[in-house]
């Protein structure tokens, strides 16, 4: 689309949903004044999928697998928050071995999502070199996530009542060879981002967000942690091996671009720590638990901290082999207003590496739908008007 000028005369550049600043569609507009951007609006759901709708026609195991299509790099830790909610309403324990296995799956996807997202990142801010480098070293990750799963991004590690894949000695001496590699990679690229001018001409004082508005707009993850923000499901409600293997929480208080870069390396470096300390002290035991094939009925909710920050399932069942509600919100959903508020001030170029700051995931976050009317008009519709005034099928 080309820049255009609206009724008000304001200059409104369009980026998406096709662009090569987006490695997703999504659409956003920029009201402009020169280089200076002096308003900012964002549309959702072009790679909207039904996921969860599909959920209430297949049983409770096949839903394992569609949960992990919602996101390709945290197809883990949806599996893992389903099958929890689901393990609660059956009223099963899942034996603590697979309990740290979930736990190392998970810190491994964390590592891979963080790696991946440093790529991108620098990638949007012209640093290819950062980019070639962080994703040629993310493939160690990828590596060892097939060593113990054979899958590079769908891992598939979980039952319902507990895990496939077992961890043997042999295994846990690669892992932990490979997490040595990574560590000291992984400091290289701290001094990169705290110490290159460049690189910091493009990120400290970028998109500065205070504690207290991080607050008020609902900012959670990385992207909350580095303004201040102390929660982590993992420390607040500790879940799975965390209540045996504790989280230090990885906190910022400067809230810019640089903060966020510096939260999720230090945050890798946590996740290696935790690693090595689940593998060295791995209890004995089985893998699984049987889990009724008909859930009895009623309601939970089940949380956990997916890399991007707090994912949340509302599961409901009616006492049959399938669910009659999944309800999914994914951590990208709650960090979006984030950009669109602080994008207001900063120069068009910024906005690349402002959007990619909150290491956003397009596919998770269709939730409404914006119809512009042309001219300065704009209706946001959430699912229930839109089924209620019968232009949508899909809550």
């Amino acid at each position: 689309m080309e820049a255009q000028t609206t009724t008000t005369g304001k200059f409104v550049v369009p980026i998406g949903p096709q662009h090569p600043a987006l490695k997703e569609p999504g659409h956003f507009e920029f009201t402009v004044d020169g280089e200076v951007v002096t308003g900012a609006s964002v549309r959702l759901g072009f790679v909207h999928r039904g996921i969860e709708k599909g959920t209430e026609s297949r049983n409770w195991t096949q839903n394992m697998y569609m949960v992990e299509r919602v996101c390709g790099i945290c197809s883990h830790v949806h599996a893992s928050v389903y099958a929890q909610g689901v393990e609660m309403l059956a009223g099963v324990t899942i034996p603590p071995r697979a309990e740290v296995i979930r736990s190392i799956a998970a810190e491994l996807e964390r590592i891979h999502s963080h790696m991946l997202w440093l790529g991108v990142a620098a990638h949007e801010g012209g640093f290819d070199t950062l980019f070639m480098y962080s994703w040629r070293d993310r493939e160690t990750v990828m590596d060892l996530l097939e060593l113990v799963t054979g899958n590079r991004v769908n891992y598939s590690v979980n039952l319902l009542g507990g895990v496939k894949y077992d961890i043997d000695e042999k295994m846990s001496d690669q892992l932990k060879k490979g997490l040595d590699f990574l560590d000291t990679r992984l400091h290289h690229y701290m001094k990169v981002v705290t110490t290159d001018e460049t690189f910091i001409g493009r990120t400290k004082g970028i998109g500065v967000m205070p504690k207290d508005e991080a607050y008020m707009l609902g900012s959670i993850g990385p992207t909350g942690r580095a303004s201040g923000v102390e929660h982590d499901v993992r420390v607040d409600s500790p879940y799975a091996a965390y209540k045996q293997f504790p989280v230090k929480i990885i906190l910022d208080d400067a809230g810019d671009l640089q903060a966020r870069f510096v939260v999720r390396i230090k945050e890798l470096y946590e996740s290696i720590r935790l690693i090595k300390e689940m593998l060295d002290h791995m209890p004995e035991g089985e893998l699984t638990v049987k889990v009724p094939r008909r859930i009895p009925e009623g309601e939970a909710i089940s949380r956990m901290e997916a890399p991007r920050g707090e994912l949340f399932y509302f599961i409901k069942s009616n006492g049959s082999d399938m669910p009659e509600r999944v309800k999914i919100r994914t951590p990208s959903l709650c960090n979006w207003s984030s950009i669109t508020n602080y994008a207001v001030g900063h120069k068009l170029a910024d906005m690349p590496m402002l959007l990619a700051g909150i290491d956003p995931c397009f596919s998770c976050n269709d939730r409404s739908v914006s119809i512009n009317r042309g001219g300065d008009k704009r209706i946001d519709w959430t699912w229930e008007q839109l089924r209620q005034y019968g232009i949508a099928y899909y809550r």
